[in-house]
């Protein structure tokens, strides 16, 4: 998966807890093999990067291990993962759109689109990429500033660079954050993160903020936590890196007819809309596709298969992919940018009952399909768009109508 702003967010769905060591005396011992790290390990890489004496003093002045946060592996323990993560339920995609949170990012992100009309306008000239975008993700990580991000970034990523399943990657951020310190984007003992180490309000992990932050405001310094204009330039930089396409859009709701197969899904399916659109598929809103869109690539997206939404989207949804590895995210994104700037309403599509299930049945389901000969995406109990697909494929290969969804009735063919 790409280093993006939301990793380590992504990382945590498949955390693991493990036993923690007790005894006082355990713990102390720990903090100190912490220290010996952070002197032996950190502090030579962070060196050799331009990292002064006094950064390092500072950044670790008062930081100790923190035992709360998850995925921790302690010396002398091994990573489990425990039962209620293996059973938990797959919701349905439907409620990743439940009415605060879309009603709230549209509402906030109107009065943010005045309020920061110049800063919009400078960024989407030098990016191209639209202002209505920029604000949804900025409502989606931190509420346009507003969501209280309350932790020590050097404690979080000393503690996972130091006892974590993906130690090696935290250590990394973790010598990154010391460089954006180093650099004087904001004081060490100012750095605040997420619990998973996401930087500020666009929630960059350190090595993207390295890569794509930007100074909005003009006074040299690209400070993601205090100024929405850095935060506005930094996040069109970063989209734009990722490959936007400026003067396209992210996508459409759509239409699907049953003589079009929900197989048809995915990014490596895709073909210019002109042909989606002969193949009988129509937009929601009955007007024709843009004319300018019709020449370009489009692919075939439908979260929850024939029980939710359709959408012709285009290469821009997967750069906002790159931003939060799922599809919802993309699909929030756009959704929210439209009703800022356009007063678009709710899908026209509405999502059915489905999930509800483990993700361990569905990852049997995968594994099945696997056996197969399908390419599910990995076993992962998450049904992605090529589990999706695959099911779809399964469903028409048994003469089965295809919905292109894990479903509990499935569960006794394909071994669940």
């Amino acid at each position: 998966m790409i280093a993006g702003p939301a990793l380590a967010l992504a990382l945590s769905l498949g955390a693991t807890t493990v036993p923690q060591p007790a005894a006082a005396q355990d713990r102390a011992a720990v903090e100190r093999q912490f220290r010996d790290w952070l002197e032996q390990s950190i502090w030579p890489k962070a060196r050799a990067q331009g990292v002064s004496r006094a950064t390092f003093e500072a950044a670790f002045r008062g930081v100790s291990l923190n035992w709360k946060l998850p995925d921790l592996v302690p010396p002398g323990t091994r990573p489990s993962t425990p039962k209620q993560q293996r059973q938990a339920e797959f919701g349905s995609p439907g409620k990743y759109f439940n009415r605060g949170s879309v009603d709230g990012a549209t509402v906030i992100g109107r009065q943010m689109a005045g309020r920061h009309a110049r800063a919009l306008s400078r960024t989407a000239a030098a990016t191209g990429v639209p202002g209505r975008i920029i604000l949804a993700i900025w409502g989606r990580e931190s509420g346009y500033g507003r969501v209280k991000i309350p932790y020590n970034a050097f404690e979080v990523l000393g503690t996972k660079g130091f006892m974590s399943s993906r130690a090696d990657y935290f250590a990394g951020e973790l010598v990154a954050a010391l460089r954006i310190a180093q650099a004087g984007h904001v004081r060490a003992n100012g750095m605040k993160s997420s619990w998973a180490g996401a930087l500020g309000q666009p929630q960059f992990m350190p090595s993207s903020f390295l890569e794509h932050a930007a100074d909005g405001n003009g006074d040299g310094r690209a400070d993601i936590w205090n100024s929405e204009a850095d935060t506005i330039a930094s996040i069109g930089r970063y989209l734009q890196r990722h490959g936007w396409v400026a003067g396209r859009d992210w996508g459409f709701e759509v239409e699907v007819p049953a003589s079009v197969s929900c197989t048809l899904e995915g990014p490596d399916q895709g073909r210019p809309i002109a042909q989606w659109a002969a193949m009988g598929i129509t937009r929601v809103s009955g007007k024709p596709f843009p004319e300018h869109e019709l020449r370009g690539e489009g692919y075939l997206l439908m979260p929850a298969g024939r029980s939710g939404p359709a959408f012709v989207v285009t290469p821009n949804f997967y750069v906002l992919k790159d931003y939060n590895m799922s599809d919802l995210y993309a699909l929030f994104v756009g959704h929210v940018g439209d009703r800022i700037q356009y007063g678009s309403g709710d899908f026209t599509g509405r999502w059915g009952k489905v999930g509800g299930l483990y993700r361990s049945d569905v990852a049997s389901m995968q594994r099945a399909l696997e056996k197969m000969g399908h390419d599910v995406g990995g076993a992962d109990g998450l049904p992605g768009f090529k589990t999706r697909r695959s099911i779809g494929r399964w469903q028409e290969a048994q003469g089965r109508p295809a919905t292109c969804f894990p479903e509990a009735r499935m569960k006794a063919s394909l071994g669940g």
